[in-house]
Formats: C-alpha cells, structure tokens, sequence
C-alpha cells in the first residue's frame, strides 16, 4: 500500500503534469501563415453584347433545364442527378475526405492500448552478476499492461494539418457540384443533339421523295422526248448526293441517344423505344438573365474548388514548419507482472509509468527545410491555378454570351434565306414545265432548298447548344444537387 505521503507526493507530479499540459496548449502557436481569401478583380460588366435576350438582372440557375419547356428533357435530368455513376464517384470522394479528417483529427487525442504476455524464459548458469542462491533459471513471466501517449501540439502541425482535410473536404463537395454542373449541361447537350439529327433526317427525307418524283417526271419527259439524258443524270447525282446524308444522320442519332442513356447509368441501347418519336429541338426562352460577372466567384464551383484547394496548400505549410520544433508527450504506461499465475492480480504485481517526453530532430541533413520548399511551391501552384481558374470563368461566360447572341442572329438570316429558296424552286419548276428554262435552275433550287432548310435546323440546334453552353458556364445547376438526393 501506498503510504499518505507517497500518495501526497504521487498527486502532486500528476498535478504538475496536468497543469503543464494546459499552459502548453494555452501558450502553443500555430506556425505557418494564416489563409486569407486571394481579392480577385473582375470588370463591373460583361464586355459582350447583350443582344440575345441576355440580361443583367439577376440569375437563378438551379434548374435552367426548365425554361426549355420539355418534360421529356426535364425527366432526364432528374434520373441522371440520382443515377450518373460519375456524380457516385464523386460523392465517394466525398466520403473519403470526411474519413480523411477523422483519421486526421485523431491525433489530437491521446491514444491508448493494452497488452498481454506470457513467456517462458531462461537464465543462463554464467549470468553476471551471479543470480542469487537458489534462484531457478527457468522461470515463468505473465504480463498485462495498459500503455497511452499523446502528442501536445504545442506548435499547430496537427491543427494545420486538420485545417488542410476541412479544406479537402470542401474542395471535394464542389468537385461533386462541378461534376453535375458538366453533367447537366451534357445530359441537355446529347437530348439536343438527338433532336436535332431526327429533324435533319426528316428533312433530308421529304427532299428525297421531292426529287424522287422530280427524278420519275425527268424519266418520263426523256421517254416522250421532251428532255435530255442530262436532265436524267443530273436529277439522279442531286438524289443520290441527299441518299448519301442519311447513314451519317443515322449515325449521330444513335452515338448521341447511346451516350444520353450512359449519362443517365443506363446501357446503350435503352432509350431507343422512349426516343423514337420525333420531338422538335427544346426552345430557348425569350429571355436569359445572366447577371454580372462578379457572380460567378459565388456560382462557378470550380472556381470555389480552387480556391479550397489554395486554403489546403496554404495549411500544408504550417505542418511542414511545425517539424523545425519539438515535439512534447505525455506517456504513461501501467500493469501487472508476475512470475507466477497464482499472484499475477495481487497488488504487488502492479507497476506504472508516467511523465512528458521531448523529441526534437536537431539534424535532419536539409529535409525540413526542403519540405517547407515544396509546400510553399505547391501553395504558388495553387494560387496561379486559382486565378487561372477565375479567368477562364469569364472567358467561357464572354464567349458563351458572344455565340448565344450571334448564333440567334445568323438563324433569322437562314429562315429568310428557306422562304427564299422555297419561292425559287416554284418558280423555276413553273417555268420548266412551260419550258420556259431548263432543268438545271429546278436543280440548283432544289439543292439550294434543301442545303438552306439543312443549316437553318443546325442554327436552330447550335442556339440551344449555345444557351446550354451559357448556363453551364455561368455555373448553373448545382444548386438543387440536395432536392433530388
């Protein structure tokens, strides 16, 4: 037993012990520099013209699929948000940075284990010094203990280090949000697509039966002798030329139901049945808001990412630095040992351990040093990256407002240039039927009918493409990530 006085003493050290470790931590610094949010400069006002039905006024983008008006659209997007095996490897990222943390964090608590032994051992006969008269050389050992350290992070490397993985976990949630982000505007961008090739196909065969029958009159005016073999050839090549479209027409058709339904965590080949019907391409709506550009810092998540990614290189500098200092424990260490079973549990049998122990690597030949090197080096990377990151913001948003605008203007050009070319092939099949020309205008018209009414559904599907292209590089959609999950 102890005496009151051990016990007195015992309480003591154990009191010293306890206060130390809190003037440690109220006096322990946190080295390294402190993040501050890089200031980022971007203009007042978009420099493109806003002539598209673009506005300043403020955006609400969480769900832009919608002003397309197409249902069908619309149930794409909420399936791919809960099926894209890309948005799950995302949000698995996720959960290994939060796991990250923890596994960080823990070093901020003491650890503790326990163990137990049994050996049987030997001394030998020539042992110095002597063992004592009668002392058996083999001999029994049972032992069991308890053991704990923990690490006082006097300087911060441990809270830095935590700093960095509450940084990683940030820059993983907006990975996912940059993630859907892309992921909607390529679900919308397939669909788009997709109608697009079914109203080029239905073009291109209304042409085909248009010049089929041009083709059987030119047949039967050469059997009567009212025109030439040329008319016949001519008016064959026009047919053959638009036949030779559709394989291609076809071709983009499939590749992009095929991809829409990869998209949607579905296989190729599903969404045939469900896309068979002609549908026209989504309309774009009569007005985009597109607020202003100092917006985009807060919707663009990868320009939020960035920016935690910068936060995370910033903290990794203070774990770097903090190996310049000592490190401080407390350990301790208790248990039972015994040469016999029959006592191992008796008081007698106890023994502990207990007190602070400093470590400090005073020669390390330039490795410290040279680590805080690379830290400071990737923080650097990440700032540039950041700022690059900013400045691609804009440019997508510049452009995507320039070719939205300009796009609207050329497909108003091509509808004048289809009412056109669909009055000259009237007229010049009028006046080759009265003979008053000859076949090669009703060929040049056709073609011309065909070529304009081709580029004018193209313009049609680059001014959806191109408001896609708009939301997406305004940073549209992440917001509603929680509603659907």
């Amino acid at each position: 037993m102890l005496t009151p006085l051990k016990q007195t003493t015992s309480a003591v050290w154990m009191s010293i012990a306890l206060t130390a470790t809190v003037v440690l931590l109220e006096t322990g610094c946190t080295v390294g520099p402190d993040y501050h949010a890089p200031k980022v400069s971007v203009p007042p006002q978009w420099t493109a013209p806003l002539s598209g039905g673009e506005t300043n006024s403020h955006a609400d983008l969480a769900e832009w699929w919608k002003s397309f008006g197409d249902e069908e659209l619309d149930s794409f997007i909420s399936t791919a948000i809960t099926s894209n095996l890309t948005l799950r490897v995302a949000e698995a990222r996720i959960r290994e940075a939060r796991a990250q943390r923890g596994i960080v964090s823990g070093q901020l608590w003491p650890s503790v284990g326990s163990s137990g032994s049994y050996s049987r051992n030997r001394w030998p006969d020539n042992t110095f010094p002597p063992l004592p008269p009668d002392t058996p050389n083999n001999f029994n050992l049972y032992n069991a203990d308890f053991d704990s350290s923990w690490e006082i992070d006097v300087f911060g490397g441990t809270r830095r280090a935590v700093e960095a993985a509450n940084a990683d976990i940030g820059a993983a949630e907006l990975g996912e949000r940059d993630v859907l982000v892309s992921l909607l505007a390529e679900v919308a961008r397939n669909y788009i697509n997709a109608r697009a090739y079914q109203k080029r196909l239905a073009i291109t065969r209304q042409n085909i039966e248009v010049q089929e029958k041009i083709l059987n009159l030119t047949s039967n005016r050469f059997e009567t002798e009212l025109s030439s073999d040329l008319d016949v050839q001519q008016a064959t090549a026009v047919l053959n030329d638009t036949e030779a479209a559709v394989p291609s027409l076809e071709t983009g058709y499939q590749e992009s139901v095929n991809h829409l339904a990869v998209l949607l965590g579905r296989d190729p080949g599903t969404l045939a049945d469900k896309m068979s019907a002609e549908k026209p391409i989504p309309n774009t709506p009569p007005v985009v808001p597109a607020g202003l550009p100092s917006d985009l810092l807060q919707r663009r998540p990868d320009v939020q990412k960035a920016e935690r990614q910068l936060a995370a290189a910033t903290a990794h500098i203070g774990v770097a630095k903090s190996d310049y200092f000592p490190k401080f424990y407390l350990t301790g260490v208790a248990g039972l040992q015994s040469v016999s079973a029959s006592d191992w549990f008796d008081y007698g049998s106890r023994y502990w351990s207990v007190g602070p122990t400093v470590e400090w690597q005073l020669f390390e030949a330039g490795r410290i040093r040279a680590n805080v090197q690379v830290q400071n080096a990737r923080q650097e990377q990440a700032l540039s990256t950041f700022q690059q990151t900013v400045l691609t913001a804009l440019e997508d948003s510049e452009n995507a407002l320039t070719t939205y605008a300009k796009e609207q203007i050329r497909r108003k050009s091509l509808s004048r240039s289809v009412v056109a070319n669909e009055k000259a092939l009237k007229i010049s099949s009028h006046l080759y039927d009265s003979g008053l020309t000859d076949f090669l205008h009703v060929l040049v018209s056709e073609r011309s009918l065909y070529v304009s009414q081709d580029a004018q559904v193209q313009s049609d599907q680059s001014v959806s493409l191109n408001l896609v292209q708009l939301y997406k590089a305004l940073g549209g959609g992440w917001q509603i990530l929680s509603k659907y999950k």
